[in-house]
């Protein structure tokens, strides 16, 4: 479930650019960067929103990204995951009804533009989260969610960050009539001016709407919605290599007056436990 963080990439390209002190006058111009930039990244454990996907296993993610200069861009993104095969990895569920999904594809596109001044960029998109799987049982809600975003950056001096606000148009996750389910965050960046170390925050509110089930009604909101938070750095190698180390928690409830959550696996896993994250990226 991809972070869109193109104001970071751009930002460290342009700190590279900075760094050339001199250039002869008869140097050839440099080559206008590409439209089309890649990324890839291996993580100990892929957390969305504070949530394992992967289990607390490792897992490989990449994806590409298409800016246009009038602001329009448009984007994939991929990870390795395993919460839906785990969640039908259940005794009550047949063999027959089995669902396997190994990976989320995300699609988006939107558009971005400094619409109040440099360094403010106002972003407007479409997010698609896509699960190829075998099948989805009777009484279970398709994982695929769809939702639209709004997002405002802002640079002040050695600080960068934005606050976003995402809106499902559809149920969230599997989550059974979970439409307007919603997710206001901010993150923060300081640039620490030391090694190409810089500072990462965020806090988050994931609101589930809806109820647990079309023949149950016992769960609510309190079940279902938690904050979520992380702290951590990132260091820039050069040459688009990055690494990130970062300390990630939730509220998240795994129970609620006595009924299971989302958030426990079948094996009786906590998913939204506080924990460690490391990761390499890669920029092309």
């Amino acid at each position: 479930m991809k972070t869109l963080h193109k104001t970071a990439i751009s930002a460290v390209a342009a700190g590279l650019l900075s760094g050339l002190a001199y250039t002869p006058a008869f140097a050839a111009d440099e080559p206008e960067a590409s439209p089309i930039t890649a990324n890839l990244t291996v993580v100990n454990d892929y957390r969305y929103r504070g949530i394992s996907q992967s289990n607390f296993k490792p897992a490989i993610q990449g994806g590409f990204d298409y800016a246009h200069e009038s602001g329009f861009y448009i984007g994939n993104w991929n990870s390795s995951i395993s919460w839906i095969s785990d969640a039908m990895n259940n005794p009550y569920l047949s063999s027959s009804n089995a669902v396997s999904s190994s990976i989320e594809m995300d699609f988006y596109a939107g558009v971005k533009k400094e619409f109040i001044g440099e360094g403010f960029a106002s972003d407007f998109g479409v997010l698609q989260y896509y699960y190829p799987t075998s099948g989805i049982p009777n009484g279970y809600v398709n994982p695929n969610t769809t939702e639209l975003y709004a997002a405002q950056n802002f640079t002040f001096g050695s600080v960068t960050g934005f606050a976003k606000f995402s809106y499902a148009v559809t149920d969230t996750f599997g989550n059974y009539n979970s439409k307007g389910s919603y997710y206001p965050d901010l993150t923060l960046n300081y640039d620490t001016g030391i090694w190409g170390l810089t500072a990462n925050a965020h806090v988050g509110y994931q609101y589930i709407a809806g109820t647990y089930g079309p023949t149950d009604s016992r769960a609510n909101t309190n079940l279902y919605s938690y904050k979520d938070w992380k702290a951590g750095f990132t260091k820039d190698f050069g040459g688009g290599l990055s690494a990130a180390i970062a300390y990630v928690g939730t509220n998240a409830k795994t129970r609620y007056n006595g009924v299971p959550g989302t958030y426990l696996s079948p094996q009786g896993k906590d998913l939204g436990r506080s924990g460690g994250l490391i990761s390499l990226t890669k920029t092309f």
